[in-house]
């Protein structure tokens, strides 16, 4: 543990991560002791981790490190004590918790155990209470215990021992421990959905426990509909994503079929925790992934949210997939429940965004803007602003990626490896994957007016299939420039054949357009 603190303290984020995971059992416990709210102490850790973060440095001795980090653990507890307001929950709101079919007498019996010896922990004087769910909830020893309260460990034992004599007075049982054990296994009756295989991949090795669903979609790309697992319209997004993608339609459909299958037996978990993040790719999908939990009747099922823009150390977030396994770890727990306020918003946001009318959207983010930044969908609003920004602009006809594209070669990137690090940089809210930036790029180079020159290559050969294609040479065409210009119009030149969400644009003139100048949709 000094090593991971001294190379924290130089800047290691990994290292950090290490830190976190090792010590956030621990703070949590001293938090839900003090704030005796789930949801509250998550937040009290996750800012005690930050401030931690940002004042490592301070620190004079590795050693006093757990001492150290504890006494910020309980001074945010106490700030978010004193921010705390009371409130009622609203009668609707209590039958929905409560409400839903009844599980089977297995998960009634664990949840009257559990409640029983809840009960009976939170009697116990604190002295006893923490060290009890810090040994026996969370697992850690008591040298680490010790380290982390600044207690002895022959203190330990002795209150360890006095609250399982306490505790045996009031529970009728005959093994504390196997008790324990049943009701704090960690999570095995979970589902969680990610948005990709490499994240997937990590959380399956003990990262977190329970069930992986790794949900494959690319709602940015390809037509999409308020109901995207109709025949029809299933057949039709496949058709236009194997045109566009390379992805095979047979293949599209199967997989949409299989993960669809998993998602529908989601009354199996008591928790559903949803892994995503700020851009636009994430955000489309948890739209849709909202909209669809919200007709559903979700019983004792829990769901939760974990969805997050940047991350200590990492100076340019793309994605979880950027982390480490420990960095991962450090993010496993902090996730927050999803509401009637967070289903109802995403749902809203899948509906609008699967219109044919764009107006729906804009709409939809200038009513709600307020209303998103203060839910667990903080992250929408600027994502579906840039997706009404892909639109062809008033000024050129170019959209939000053709735009950074053009502009990056005229600034001397010349190699399609290039030019999609440049982009995806500069437009990390949309969350470009490969397959989708080759699209755009072969559009702005094919036809009969091409904008750019790849590599020598004739207009109507697919590019991305050549070898060594990522290191071609491309250069700007005179016609390129004139567009880039605002000279020529790239819809007028070229024609258009795109989907965005809901609304499909084709030939060489358009309904719909962006203005940005006005910063706002413009109807032809």
């Amino acid at each position: 543990m000094r090593q991971w603190i001294e190379e924290a303290r130089q800047g290691d984020a990994e290292a950090f991560g290490q830190l976190m995971l090792h010590f956030r059992g621990m703070a949590y416990a001293v938090s839900y002791d003090m704030l005796k709210d789930v949801h509250l102490a998550e937040d009290a850790v996750q800012e005690a981790f930050m401030e931690a973060y940002q004042n490592l440095g301070k620190l004079q001795q590795p050693s006093a490190f757990p001492g150290w980090f504890k006494t910020i653990v309980v001074r945010q507890c106490q700030r978010t004590l004193r921010r705390r307001r009371h409130s009622m929950l609203p009668l609707e709101e209590a039958g929905q918790v409560s409400g839903g079919s009844p599980g089977v007498e297995e998960i009634a019996e664990r949840r009257e155990e559990s409640q029983v010896l809840q009960q009976s922990v939170e009697a116990l004087s604190a002295k006893l209470r923490v060290p009890l769910r810090l040994f026996y909830f969370y697992g850690y020893s008591l040298q680490e215990i010790s380290d982390y309260l600044g207690t002895p460990v022959p203190t330990l034992k002795k209150r360890l021992h006095d609250a399982r004599q306490k505790l045996k007075g009031t529970l009728p049982v005959a093994d504390l421990v196997s008790v324990f054990k049943h009701l704090y296994g960690g999570g095995q009756n979970m589902l969680h959905i990610v948005n990709g295989d490499t994240v997937g991949e990590m959380l399956k090795q003990g990262i977190v426990q329970g069930d992986v669903l790794v949900w494959r979609e690319i709602y940015p790309a390809g037509p999409v509909f308020a109901n995207p697992a109709g025949a029809e319209e299933r057949a039709l997004r496949a058709r236009v994503l194997e045109k566009t993608l390379g992805i095979p339609a047979g293949e599209y459909i199967g997989s949409c079929g299989e993960q669809e299958r998993k998602l529908r037996e989601y009354a199996r978990y008591d928790e559903v925790v949803l892994w995503f993040e700020h851009d636009l790719f994430d955000q489309s999908m948890l739209a849709y992934l909202l909209d669809w939990f919200k007709r559903q009747k979700l019983g004792r099922t829990k769901l939760s949210l974990l969805c997050i823009g940047e991350y200590p150390g990492i100076e340019r977030f793309h994605g979880l997939g950027q982390l480490t396994p420990a960095q991962l770890q450090t993010l496993s727990g902090t996730w927050r429940t999803i509401g009637r306020q967070e289903l109802a918003l995403g749902s809203e946001l899948w509906q609008a965004y699967a219109s044919p009318d764009p107006v729906q959207m804009a709409e939809l983010l200038d009513k709600k803007q307020a209303e998103l930044a203060v839910s667990g969908l903080s992250f929408a609003h600027e994502a579906f602003t840039a997706h009404l920004r892909r639109l062809p602009s008033e000024r050129n006809g170019l959209g939000l990626v053709e735009q950074a594209t053009l502009d990056a070669v005229r600034d001397g990137v010349d190699t399609p490896l290039g030019l999609f690090r440049r982009v995806t940089d500069a437009l990390h809210v949309l969350g470009l994957g490969d397959l989708e930036y080759w699209k755009f790029l072969r559009a702005l180079g094919g036809g009969a007016s091409p904008l750019l020159r790849i590599g020598g290559a004739e207009p109507d050969v697919d590019v991305s299939q050549i070898p060594g294609f990522l290191n071609l040479q491309v250069i700007l065409t005179e016609l390129g420039r004139e567009v880039l210009n605002g000279a020529a119009d790239r819809v007028a030149v070229q024609g258009i054949d795109e989907w965005f969400g809901g609304l499909h644009l084709h030939g060489h003139e358009v309904s719909w357009r962006w203005d940005d100048q006005a910063g706002g949709l413009v109807r032809h």
